[in-house]
């Protein structure tokens, strides 16, 4: 089994799990459906595709930089009738950053990491308004259990966000959530209807998913970039 990671990081993301009607919501982190149709979109399948491999991966969410909540609201007409469609309010996270990962067999992980790269249609971070900020692949898939790789992967909030908790010493911000998939047999923390089992617009369906909810500690920052380092040592002058 391996690991691949993605940087989730756009002005705006929107990840829904019970969006319905003229409410669209979004949860406080990425869904297993948002991601599981990123990788099937990467990968160019259609919306009648078979998911179950993609839906059998295991999931994994850490929330690095938790952004902020915004609402908007939308007004629409018929495309045919031109008649005023209802009010429809639309919920965003917006300068959220998260490392998600997803771990199953290594060559399926590979052929994933290979079509992020040149993805056949072009990635969203839950809805097509909100286009990804950075590439979505961290690295090549790693050797590793899920939960161990997003523990040790690098904080990838903004720096502007890093400054932030430097000048305020939040305590909180030593720790960063983090959203697993509940193992068969043991109690979730939540339960989501977020996997995946048809894309289909005729006939979208999705099943419960046991989520288990802990902070863990933020990693350690590298060592900050120093341009003299590998300069040699000057030779005192004797004159």
């Amino acid at each position: 089994m391996s690991v691949l990671l993605l940087r989730l990081a756009g002005p705006l993301q929107s990840w829904g799990s019970a969006a319905r009607f003229t409410r669209r919501t979004t949860e406080n982190a990425p869904t297993k459906s948002g991601i599981i149709g990123l990788l099937a979109a990467a990968q160019g399948r259609g919306r009648d595709a078979d998911l179950a491999d993609l839906a059998a991966l295991e999931f994994g969410v850490r929330i690095d930089q938790p952004g902020t909540r915004l609402r908007d609201f939308q007004t629409a007409h018929h495309g045919d009738t031109d008649k005023a469609m209802p009010l429809s309010e639309r919920f965003y996270l917006a300068d959220a950053v998260f490392v998600a990962g997803v771990s199953g067999e290594a060559a399926l992980m590979q052929r994933l990491y290979e079509a992020l790269l040149e993805p056949v249609f072009l990635p969203y971070l839950g809805r097509r308004s909100c286009p990804p900020a950075q590439p979505i692949p961290i690295g090549e898939p790693l050797a590793s259990s899920l939960e161990q790789a997003l523990r040790d992967a690098e904080w990838e909030a903004s720096d502007w966000y890093k400054d932030r908790l430097a000048a305020t010493c939040r305590p909180d911000g030593e720790e960063l959530g983090l959203h697993l998939d509940c193992p068969p047999g043991q109690e979730p923390d939540i339960t989501l209807r977020d996997l995946p089992l048809s894309f289909d617009p005729r006939n979208r369906r999705y099943a419960l998913r046991g989520v288990h909810s802990r902070t863990v500690p933020r990693p350690a920052a590298p060592p900050a970039h120093e341009p003299t380092a590998l300069l040699p040592p000057v030779t005192p002058r004797t004159d």
